[in-house]
């Protein structure tokens, strides 16, 4: 690595990358400058593209880093470096897009510059975008809900998953949740894969239901809402090994089963993770070998439709689909002021 006043040149992958204003605070409670920031992706790159290589991925870029506000960057432009791999995707609306496929570590490097700090890539990998590769649980709670909640049903999904013929694979979001990511056979579309998190989801509540909701509507929920909808075409989440957008750096950080019980968030960060995969090694680096069938989760679909469950409600921008009920606030649905 070369140092200048205003930029910095690194290798990445067999190649030379510019990183303009390395100095500069990204992280300003923690001291973590952009450079920083570019090390620990390089240094995590292996275990990282693991869940990012050949697959699209948008570019949330903070620019003045994590005090300023982040914008959305689908479409790489035609004056990106001709090196750069990109696939075009489909949006539910019918539009494209040519995205990034973060493959390696110059590409990770090169997004940090542009002011990246987590990847949020698709549930499928080229050649077809068309048929996800991984089904995707994630655990949001609700301001009331406590952490110990938010543990306690990973734990449950996770049996959920196992009597259903599946493995997950948990980690923490990097910031109030924790992703369970699943490697599911690519036979199915998103439709399809979105049917079987629902009925994955149901489940789960069922197990626990002063702990899990499967509402839609913020107004009704409790607990930990088990988000089934990021299973939908463009919907995304952090990847395994992101740095997050929150004042001490928190890293979204996979972890053994056994862990999840104790795990504390805080204590996963750009500065302590490098040392953790170094010594304790990836407890994801299985994942591409685990890849199961959906057939279970769909036969728990049909159950639940056969006993008068209609599809649970979808993002608004996509289309009314078949099965779906109101797509309506409850309270407006009553007449109520929310």
């Amino acid at each position: 690595m070369r140092m200048a006043t205003d930029y910095a040149i690194v290798e990445a992958a067999g190649r030379e990358l510019r990183v303009s204003n390395p100095g500069k605070l990204y992280f300003p409670e923690a001291g973590h400058t952009k450079l920083d920031l570019v090390q620990y992706y390089l240094t995590v790159a292996d275990a990282a593209l693991l869940h990012l290589r050949d697959r699209p991925t948008v570019l949330k870029r903070f620019v003045d880093g994590v005090a300023g506000s982040p914008f959305f960057q689908k479409r790489i432009p035609d004056t990106a470096p001709a090196w750069l791999q990109t696939a075009v995707v489909t949006f539910p609306g019918g539009r494209t897009a040519r995205e990034l496929l973060p493959n390696d570590a110059a590409h990770l490097v090169w997004g940090v510059n542009l002011g990246v700090i987590d990847w949020n890539p698709w549930q499928a990998r080229v050649p077809d975008l068309d048929l996800p590769d991984e089904l995707r649980i994630d655990l949001d709670p609700t301001p009331e809900a406590s952490w110990d909640d938010v543990r306690r049903v990973a734990l449950t999904a996770g049996e959920v998953l196992a009597g259903h013929g599946l493995q997950g694979f948990p980690k923490t979001s990097g910031s109030r949740g924790i992703h369970v990511n699943v490697r599911i056979v690519p036979e199915h579309d998103f439709v399809t894969v979105r049917r079987a998190a629902v009925a994955l989801a149901r489940e789960v509540e069922r197990r626990v239901p002063q702990l899990a909701t499967t509402s839609w509507w913020k107004e009704e929920r409790h607990g930990v809402f088990i988000d089934y909808n990021q299973n939908a075409r463009d919907r995304t989440v952090a990847s395994a090994y992101s740095v997050r957008p929150t004042p001490d750096a928190r890293v979204s950080t996979p972890l053994r089963w056994e862990e999840v019980a104790n795990v504390e968030p805080g204590a996963l960060r750009l500065d302590t993770v490098p040392e953790r995969l170094r010594t304790l090694g990836d407890p994801s680096a299985g994942i591409e070998d685990s890849a199961g069938s959906l057939a279970k989760l769909l036969e728990q679909a049909q159950i639940d439709e056969d006993n008068g469950l209609p599809d649970a409600p979808w993002p608004p921008n996509f289309k009314k689909m078949p099965g779906e009920g109101k797509r309506v606030q409850p309270s407006r649905a009553r007449g109520v002021k929310p």
